[in-house]
């Protein structure tokens, strides 16, 4: 696989990310309004994976957010609340070609430090697509709370709420 690097995503971007997520995420779809507000709220927080001939390969959209809260899938935040202390990653899509290359791992250590000197304790994301394990990983630990049950029965039945906290340098 040739050379890839992230780069902030732009708002000319949007539909290369939603291709790509509809490929990566075909059970979780959601509108480019969506992406757009994301990207409009905190533009720091979303990156684009592209190859050395600046083919979009993934996308990463995150974002300041309360712990223990959930976003609505496909649904517009309207903003974001003050003094929220944990970033929350709404989305890490990769194509097949791009796994296994490091991207990901690259990618959340960006965000981590992002988090950090936003002076944030800690980063969130509900997994997917069976991904708990990948972000395991990645030092994230399962967190079991029976009033988030609702909210994550909207993605599926596997949708599994992590945190990470960012105590650590690492």
């Amino acid at each position: 696989m040739s050379e890839t690097t992230w780069r902030p995503m732009t708002a000319v971007d949007l539909h290369a990310v939603l291709a790509v997520a509809g490929l990566v995420h075909p059970a979780y779809p959601e509108d480019e309004a969506v992406f757009a507000e994301r990207l409009a709220l905190a533009p720091e927080g979303c990156h684009v994976l592209v190859d050395e001939e600046g083919l979009l390969l993934g996308y990463l959209v995150s974002h300041p957010w309360p712990a223990g809260a959930v976003p609505a899938l496909n649904a517009l935040l309207g903003g974001i609340p003050a003094g929220t202390g944990n970033w929350y990653i709404h989305d890490l899509a990769l194509l097949p070609e791009a796994r296994g290359s490091g991207a990901a791992g690259r990618i959340i250590a960006q965000v981590a430090g992002l988090a950090r000197q936003a002076g944030c304790t800690g980063l969130a994301l509900v997994a997917v697509n069976d991904s708990a394990e990948f972000w395991l990983r990645h030092r994230f630990r399962l967190v079991d709370d029976p009033a988030l049950a609702a909210k994550l029965a909207s993605y599926d039945d596997a949708a599994r709420y992590m945190r990470r906290d960012l105590q650590d340098r690492r």
